[in-house]
């Protein structure tokens, strides 16, 4: 499998990705959109599977063609390189990471804040009782993405800096096999990894999201893409907001549908489901003031190199 370059901008950012599982891709035409997913890109994920989209899509002749990614950053460097049109959901650590990197990106749509939908585990039998305790200890986050922020956060409302810790980036696979053989003491994991280990492992929230960070997540564009077709963009918003609209109204159904594509018990998949809100909105520069929290922080504590005007990007709405 091709590996996924990175930009000489997302080197200096310290964003060294191993994208060996990236997939191929065609050439750009103007009668297929591209969509970049992760495999916990639920209302995508539903999408592909129920073939809504496409339907959707039909009347314009518009075909679809999926690329799966084992994380945000490279999935985000791939919609930047032009590899593909439209990124699934992020979080939204992920397009500040980008936008440091210089990439031209198009945000068109976000998920409401799900804070509850992320947290810092630890062992079941684990002696630590407070984040303060993270301190001189190993915890695995997956480097730039929403849980990063959180183990910053939480850090800070403690004060315990970041270098005070050991962190083990690592990715969410990685990270829960390291967190059930006791390779490190503490693992920030978000939905349906942080389900899963509280139900298949008990393991215990040491602290949430709540009041530390919103964890909205994002839809992006490529510039080029957002300009030539709108009318695309449109019918996936469409499609997104109808279908996060049925998950909330039939978590059940939803759950039986993803735990066929994840290999996920059902009742963990609609746990999993009930701690997001699902809610599609147009994201606004007003909207945008977490993302401006979280690269500064990232700035501060020298993960970012500079600081960055998170309000300077493009914005794409259904009415434009």
């Amino acid at each position: 499998m091709p590996v996924l370059l990175l930009t000489r901008r997302m080197a200096l950012a310290g964003l060294i990705i191993a994208a060996s599982a990236a997939p191929s891709f065609a050439q750009d035409v103007s009668d297929t959109v591209r969509i970049g997913l992760q495999r916990s890109s639920t209302l995508t994920a539903i999408l592909r599977a129920n073939g809504e989209l496409e339907k959707a899509l039909a009347p314009l002749k518009v075909k679809v063609s999926w690329h799966e990614f084992t994380s945000g950053l490279p999935l985000l460097e791939a919609l930047n390189l032009g590899n593909i049109d439209v990124s699934a959901d992020v979080a939204d650590t992920v397009p500040v990471f980008a936008q440091a990197a210089g990439a031209k990106l198009v945000y068109f749509a976000e998920e409401a804040a799900s804070p509850g939908a992320q947290a810092i585990l630890i062992p079941g039998n684990s002696p630590i009782k407070s984040v303060g305790e993270l301190k001189g200890k190993k915890v695995a986050v997956t480097k730039g993405a929403g849980s990063h922020f959180l183990l910053v956060a939480a850090l800070k409302d403690a004060g315990v800096t970041f270098k005070e810790i050991a962190p083990a980036y690592l990715t969410a696979a990685d990270g829960r096999a390291a967190f059930v053989s006791n390779n490190v003491d503490a693992w920030v994991a978000w939905d349906p990894f942080l389900t899963i280990a509280q139900r298949q492992s008990g393991a215990k929230v040491l602290r949430d999201g709540k009041g530390l960070s919103g964890y909205k997540r994002y839809y992006l564009a490529s510039g080029n893409f957002a300009a030539r077709r709108g009318d695309v963009l449109k019918v996936f918003y469409q499609k997104l907001d109808e279908t996060g609209r049925w998950v909330n109204a039939e978590p059940k159904a939803a759950a039986k549908l993803l735990s066929s594509l994840w290999g996920i018990d059902a009742d963990i998949v609609e746990q999993a489901l009930r701690n997001r809100t699902h809610k599609i909105g147009t994201v606004t520069k007003a909207g945008l003031t977490e993302q401006q929290s979280i690269a500064d922080a990232f700035v501060t504590e020298g993960v970012l190199p500079k600081r960055i005007d998170t309000t300077d990007v493009k914005i794409w709405s259904p009415g434009s």
